[in-house]
């Protein structure tokens, strides 16, 4: 007999799906089952929301459907926050959701919930199948809609009609399509025109131009202007990108933040850039994206294309005079350089048992990565060291929770790309609040035999919300992280673990931990007072550390005070 269950794991064969990432549960039970011989492993985690995140990793690196599976009531309920991860960086991944017998549903039974309601807002597709009569035609329309709009498809069914007989065996793949979607030829000969007008072109590309990389080099090139890239696009953009300056906004550089500022006109390609304040007033705006509604969200436009970014730079070259007066760029240039100058000064190791720069932290791990590492970070300041000072060679790849911005993504998010990837080396760089939350996945590394390499910066607290309150006026508060020794949990777990606590003993771990032939993590004690400076110093910011400094003194905490002045007098002078 061919049931529901077994129908739809060879559908998912049939697409190409080779894991399924979850914790198995009676609900489950008629899915789990049929995976057996189908040649799609299991991943097993430790939680389900780390399940949903390692299945948004691998999406986000393959680019193809990635599987997650939860259990009836709890179960799925905790795969909702790396969905919503998944969702908004419009990745395609399938979650099904089991739920309780169908004669039960509406008695308030035990586990009973509403996952067709609860998953709708984080979700491009939710059904509820409620008879085998209905499969497989609802999963391929929930694998479809996940692979064509890029965002999460859940397929609600109780583990009865899992287990029925299959009324339908139909088995067919889904795949995604790739359409090429230019503008029309006016509105190409109007941007030129704005280009061709302006006097100081800046650049801002996000990660819709992840396959565009010459293109908008050769754009670059001929209007002479800046390029800034996102975190997103850091990968895509940064590297052999000779008119690149840095990045903007909160994690930026001050050169990406001057090149906007200084513009007369901005071409905003592929990017849904939320952070306002650091995109320049008075500019004519030109932004391209596949997605029409998101033009103009964020600022006013001159004019708004709906186009694949490289297609659209294709029709668009041919329209543009090369430009001659190149000072705008040049001045962009040099301030990158200077900027660029200071912050690699600040990575540099400290005497003693001082606790690490965190810069000197990752400006290590960037020199002993491999050439195609994938490096994760943790939401949070390992964010910022990522942003500034790994470097992308075109081969290395960067992701991360950007835009849901979720605590402890890193861990669950590089079993998904170990799992994907095997071979290839995975380095998740963990705050101690993130991996301490989804701690139960250090075990999952070892029982899936996955070689991560987990780099934990150790500063005893949740740091960037330490410094949020600070540049607001607040005294910090409830932001203490009393830790235990990470790398004697993590040896107990089975990793090959590290406590480095100075900073002449980093290069030599660090050394021995990326050429070991498994999982380990280095237990990084850095120094909590750090200050990420953001690109452009505000007035209010400013203000509130003044407040806070006022505050903390005449709350009898003035040794903070003075160790955050002996932390960051290099930062000042």
């Amino acid at each position: 007999m061919v049931t529901v269950a077994k129908n739809m794991v060879d559908t998912l064969a049939a697409s190409g799906v080779q894991r399924v990432y979850g914790i198995p549960g009676d609900s489950l039970n008629g899915f789990t089952d049929a995976l057996r011989g189908s040649g799609i492993d299991w991943v097993h985690v430790r939680h389900e929301e780390a399940a949903a995140f390692a299945a948004g990793a691998e999406a986000a690196l393959t680019g193809e459907i990635a599987v997650c599976v939860g259990s009836c009531g709890p179960g799925n309920l905790h795969l909702i926050n790396g969905l919503y991860d998944a969702q908004r960086s419009r990745v395609p991944v399938l979650a099904i959701a089991a739920h309780i017998p169908t004669s039960e549903i509406g008695s308030s039974y035990f586990q009973e919930t509403h996952p067709q309601d609860l998953f709708r807002e984080c979700s491009v597709y939710v059904e509820y199948a409620v008879s085998a009569d209905q499969m497989p035609r609802i999963l391929r329309t929930a694998m479809q809609a996940a692979v064509e709009r890029k965002g999460v498809a859940v397929v609600v069914i109780p583990g009865d009609v899992a287990l029925a007989e299959a009324v339908h065996t139909t088995v067919s793949a889904v795949r995604a399509s790739t359409p090429h979607v230019v503008p029309a030829d006016d509105e190409l000969a109007r941007a030129a025109a704005l280009l061709g007008a302006a006097k100081k072109v800046t650049i801002l590309a996000g990660a819709g131009a992840a396959d565009a990389h010459d293109e908008v080099v050769a754009l670059a090139d001929r209007l002479g202007a800046p390029v800034v890239h996102t975190l997103r696009s850091k990968q895509f953009i940064e590297h052999d990108n000779p008119f690149d300056v840095g990045m903007t906004g909160l994690l930026g550089f001050a050169s990406g933040y001057r090149a906007l500022e200084a513009c007369d006109t901005l071409l905003m390609l592929g990017t849904d850039f939320p952070y306002r304040p650091f995109l320049p007033e008075g500019a004519t705006v030109i932004q391209v994206d596949l997605r029409g509604e998101h033009l103009g969200r964020r600022v006013p436009l001159e004019l708004g294309l709906v186009g694949d970014v490289k297609d659209t730079i294709d029709a668009l070259l041919p329209r543009l005079a090369p430009r001659t007066d190149r000072s705008h760029l040049d001045d962009a240039l040099a301030h990158y350089a200077r900027t660029r100058t200071k912050l690699d000064d600040l990575a540099t190791p400290r005497k003693g048992d001082q606790p690490l720069h965190p810069q000197y932290v990752a400006r290590l791990v960037d020199e002993v990565a491999s050439d195609d590492a994938v490096f994760i970070p943790d939401v949070g300041s390992p964010v910022i060291w990522a942003a500034r000072y790994l470097r992308m060679n075109g081969r290395r790849k960067l992701i991360g929770s950007f835009i849901h911005g979720s605590m402890a993504n890193a861990l669950p998010q590089a079993v998904g790309v170990a799992s994907a990837y095997p071979g290839r080396q995975v380095v998740a760089l963990s705050g101690d609040g993130g991996i301490e939350m989804l701690l139960g996945e250090l075990l999952t590394l070892t029982q899936n035999k996955l070689p991560v390499k987990v780099v934990v910066f150790n500063n005893s607290s949740l740091n960037f919300v330490e410094l949020e309150m600070k540049a607001a006026g607040f005294v910090t508060t409830a932001t203490d992280l009393h830790n235990p020794n990470l790398a004697a949990i993590a040896e107990a777990a089975g990793l090959k673990a590290f406590r480095v606590e100075r900073s002449e003993d980093l290069p030599g771990a660090l050394a021995e931990a990326f050429a070991y032939d498994g999982p380990a993590l280095l237990d990084v004690v850095t120094e909590r007072q750090e200050l990420t400076i953001p690109p452009s110093i505000k007035l209010d910011q400013a203000k509130g550390f003044a407040l806070y400094a006022l505050r903390t003194l005449l709350s009898g905490r003035g040794d903070e005070l003075l160790d955050l002045t002996r932390a960051n007098l290099r930062q000042v002078f």
